[in-house]
C-alpha cells in the first residue's frame, strides 16, 4: 500500500564523524543516502526528504568567521540558508539521477524553507543544539575562550559548539509541500530544521540567529502535510536504552507509553536522541507510526522489520 513518508536524514548521511568536510566527501555520502531513499520510491511510496545541517551550518560560520576582516559575517539564520540551499542542491541533484538510473519518472524539487519560532522560546537563555565539527575536550574550551562560544559534549563523540534551539511552531509553506507530495513528486524541504524565523506584529517575519532540531521540525512538517509515518534515519540501528552501559538494550517496537516512560527515566542525551524520541512520540500521538533507525535499514524498517518502531 502506498504511505506518504516523512524522511528525516541525520547528519552522517550528509558528513560522518571526524571525515574530511569537503565537498567532495559530503556528495559521496549524499550518493549512498539517495539509493536507499530511491528503493523506498520505488515501493510505490510517496516521500518528503528533511535533513539535518549541524555540521555545514557550523563550517559556513567559521568561514565567516575567519573572513570576517576581509567580508563582514553573515547572521546564522543566513548561514542556516546558505547550508540548506547547498544541501537541497546535492540531495536534489543525486536523487534525480538515480532515479533516472533506476527508471523512475518523479519528479524532484527542493524548497528553500522557513520555520518560524518563538522569540521568547527559553532555548535562547539555554543553547544546546551541537553544530560544527568535533573537538577534543581543549580544543573546544580554547575555542570557546577565544571566539566567545558556549561548548558541550555531544553524547561520547566528542566536544562541540552549540547555539540556541527553539521550538518549530509552523512550518511556512507546508500547504504547497503537500500539494506537491499529493501529486507524487518528491520534495526536500525543511533542511536544518528550517530556517528559522519569528512573526512581527504586523504580521511580517524577520530572520533570528538560531539552529533548529531538524526531528522537531519534521515532526511539524510531518503532521502538517499528514503524513503516514515519520522516519527518522540516524547513524544507530536503534534508539537505546542504557547506551553505552553494560545492559545496555535496543528499543524495537514500543508502545507510547514505554516510549514516555525511557524519557522520563532520562535514557536519551538532550543534544541526540532525546529530540528524535520526542518528535518520534507526538508523531505517534497523533495517530501516525515513527521509526528511528540507520540509513542502511531504511528498507526494512518501513517493512517494520528493523529499528525502533513507536505507534499508539
Amino acid at each position: 500500500m502506498s504511505e506518504k513518508i516523512l524522511i528525516a536524514l541525520g547528519g552522517n548521511a550528509i558528513l560522518q564523524p571526524k571525515q574530511e568536510a569537503n565537498y567532495e566527501n559530503q556528495l559521496n555520502n549524499v550518493h549512498h543516502s539517495t539509493e536507499m531513499i530511491a528503493q523506498i520510491v520505488k515501493k510505490g511510496h510517496r516521500v518528503i526528504i528533511t535533513h539535518g545541517n549541524g555540521p555545514q551550518v557550523g563550517n559556513i560560520l567559521l568561514q565567516h568567521e575567519e573572513a570576517k576582516d576581509v567580508i563582514p559575517p553573515f547572521p546564522l539564520d543566513v548561514c542556516s540558508a546558505e547550508s540548506q540551499g547547498f544541501i537541497g542542491y546535492m540531495i536534489d541533484q543525486a536523487l534525480k539521477n538515480t532515479l533516472q538510473r533506476m527508471g523512475l519518472k518523479n519528479q524532484v524539487v527542493s524548497m528553500l524553507t522557513q520555520t518560524q519560532v518563538s522569540k521568547d522560546d527559553v532555548a535562547f537563555q539555554n543553547p544546546t543544539k551541537p553544530i560544527g565539527v568535533f573537538y577534543s575536550e581543549d580544543e573546544a574550551k580554547q575555542l570557546a575562550d577565544k571566539k566567545n562560544w558556549v561548548v558541550k559534549e555531544d553524547a561520547g563523540r566528542g566536544w562541540r559548539r552549540v547555539v540556541a534551539s527553539p521550538k518549530p511552531e509552523s512550518i511556512l509553506g507546508s500547504e504547497v509541500i503537500k500539494t506537491l507530495t499529493d501529486a507524487n513528486a518528491i520534495v526536500i524541504a525543511s533542511g536544518g530544521g528550517g530556517i528559522p524565523v519569528v512573526k512581527n506584529e504586523d504580521g511580517t517575519f524577520q530572520g533570528i540567529e538560531a539552529v533548529i532540531d531538524k526531528d522537531r521540525s519534521g515532526f511539524k512538517l510531518a503532521a502538517e502535510v499528514k503524513a503516514d509515518k515519520f522516519m527518522i534515519l540516524t547513524d544507530v540501528p536503534n534508539a537505546y536504552i542504557n547506551y553505552g552501559k553494560p545492559n545496555e538494550k535496543a528499543l524495537g517496537a514500543i508502545t507510547l507509553e514505554e516510549a514516555k516512560q525511557y524519557i522520563k527515566e532520562g535514557h536519551f542525551s538532550a543534544g541526540s536522541m532525546a529530540p528524535k524520541m520526542e518528535s518520534a512520540i507526538k508523531f505517534a500521538e497523533q495517530g501516525g507510526k515513527s521509526i528511528i533507525c540507520s540509513l542502511d535499514q531504511a528498507g526494512l524498517a518501513i517493512e517494520e522489520k528493523a529499528g525502533t518502531i513507536i505507534s499508539k
